[in-house]
C-alpha cells in the first residue's frame, strides 16, 4: 500500500515502545491534512474580523456563516470520504431538489402525512446513491462521468415529474410541529437546527474514518484501489456503502429546507456541487485520494462559509466573492501540497543523533 494512512499505521506498529510515547515531532504534525486548513480559516477569521467589523462577529453575524457550513458540511463529509476512497459524486446537486420535490409534494400537494414525505425523501437518496455506485463498480467508468450523467437525468426526472404531478416547478409544504422542531426550525432565532444534525455528523464520520475498520478501508481504496482488493477488502460493498451515504446526506439537506422554508423548488440546490468540492479540497483532501481527515473537512466547510458571507459585511463589493473563493481554493490546494511535502522530507533528529 502506498497510502498516506497505511504508511503511517506500519510506523506506529513497528516503532519502539519508546519512540511511540514521545511528544509529535513537528513532521509528523505538519502531516497531518488539516494543518493547511487551519492555517487558511484563522487567516480568514482574522482578515474578515477585522474588515467585516462588529456585525461579522455578533451573534448574527456567526449564525449567517454558520448556516451556510452547517448545510454545506453535512453534504461534504460524505463527499469528503468518496474523494478520500478515489471517487467522486456530482450527483448531489439534483439530489438537494429531487428530494426537496419529493417530501413537497407528497406531504404538501397530496397532503400525506410528513412522516410519509420524510421517508420518501431519504429513501429515494439511498436509492440514487447505490444506483451510483452499481453503475460505477459495474461499468468501471470514472465516477466523475457516472455521477454528472446521474445529476442531467435526475434532474430532468425531477423537473418532468413535478409538472405531471402538481403542475408547477414550486410546491409549498407546511409540515407539523414536531417536524419543524427537528429539521426546520431557527434557535434563538438565527442558528439553523441543522447545526446540530451536522456535529452528530461530524462525530459519526470522525468514528468512522479514525476508529472503525470500515475507514481504513476507505484509506486503503484511496492509496491503491487494486492492492486493497487483492488485500481482501470489499471494495464494492464499501463503494456503495459511500455513493448511498452521500445520496442520504444530500437527501437529508434538501428534505430539512424544505421543511425550513415551508416551500421546495426544482432549481435549489445546484451550488452544493462544486461548493461541497471546494470545502473538502480546501479541507487538506487531495483529488487524487487516499489522504485527508475529518477535521480538516470540517475547517475546509468553515472557511468557505466565512468567506461566502464575510463579504457582504465588508465595504467590498460583492460580486469579488467567486474571485476570493477561486483564490482560496487554490491557495489552499498550493498551501497542502506544500505542507505534505514538507512532511514526507522531513527527518527528525532521535536521540542517538542528538548525543553524538
Amino acid at each position: 500500500m502506498t497510502s498516506q494512512a497505511h504508511d503511517q499505521l506500519a510506523a506506529a506498529t513497528t516503532a519502539p515502545l519508546s519512540q511511540r510515547s514521545s511528544m509529535p515531532s513537528i513532521g509528523s504534525l505538519v502531516r497531518r491534512p488539516e494543518v493547511g486548513s487551519l492555517i487558511g480559516m484563522i487567516a480568514v477569521l482574522f482578515f474578515f474580523s477585522i474588515f467585516g467589523g462588529a456585525n461579522f462577529m455578533s451573534s448574527g453575524g456567526a449564525a449567517s456563516w454558520l448556516n451556510v457550513a452547517s448545510e454545506l458540511g453535512i453534504i461534504a463529509l460524505p463527499i469528503g470520504l468518496l474523494m478520500i476512497a478515489g471517487h467522486l459524486d456530482l450527483s448531489v446537486g439534483s439530489m438537494v431538489p429531487a428530494s426537496s420535490m419529493t417530501i413537497a409534494i407528497l406531504s404538501g400537494h397530496y397532503g400525506l402525512p410528513i412522516i410519509v414525505g420524510i421517508l420518501a425523501a431519504l429513501g429515494l437518496g439511498l436509492a440514487v446513491g447505490f444506483v451510483n455506485g452499481v453503475l460505477v463498480i459495474r461499468t468501471k467508468v470514472p465516477s466523475f462521468v457516472v455521477t454528472l450523467a446521474t445529476l442531467f437525468a435526475l434532474a430532468g426526472l425531477t423537473l418532468g415529474l413535478s409538472v405531471i404531478l402538481s403542475g408547477s416547478t414550486s410546491v409549498a409544504l407546511k409540515s407539523g410541529p414536531i417536524a419543524k422542531l427537528l429539521f426546520g426550525d431557527y434557535l434563538g432565532g438565527k442558528f439553523e437546527v441543522t447545526l446540530f444534525w451536522w456535529i452528530a455528523a461530524i462525530l459519526i464520520v470522525g468514528f468512522i474514518l479514525n476508529f472503525s475498520r470500515f475507514g481504513n478501508w476507505i484509506l486503503a481504496m484511496g492509496g491503491d484501489a487494486v492492492s486493497a482488493r487483492n488485500a481482501g477488502i470489499p471494495t464494492d460493498r464499501v463503494t456503495i456503502a459511500l455513493f448511498m451515504s452521500s445520496g442520504l446526506c444530500a437527501s437529508f439537506v434538501g428534505m430539512s429546507q424544505a421543511i425550513l422554508y415551508n416551500s421546495a423548488q426544482v432549481a435549489a440546490g445546484q451550488s452544493f456541487i462544486f461548493n461541497s468540492i471546494i470545502a473538502v479540497v480546501i479541507g487538506g483532501v487531495l483529488l487524487t485520494g487516499g489522504y485527508g481527515s475529518v477535521v480538516g473537512i470540517v475547517l475546509g466547510t468553515l472557511t468557505f462559509a466565512i468567506v461566502n458571507q464575510g463579504i457582504f459585511y465588508t465595504g467590498f463589493d460583492a460580486n469579488w466573492a467567486s474571485l476570493i473563493i477561486g483564490v482560496l481554493l487554490l491557495a489552499a490546494v498550493l498551501m497542502n501540497n506544500t505542507f505534505r511535502t514538507m512532511a514526507l522530507t522531513y527527518a527528525p533528529r532521535t536521540k542517538l543523533s542528538a548525543r553524538r
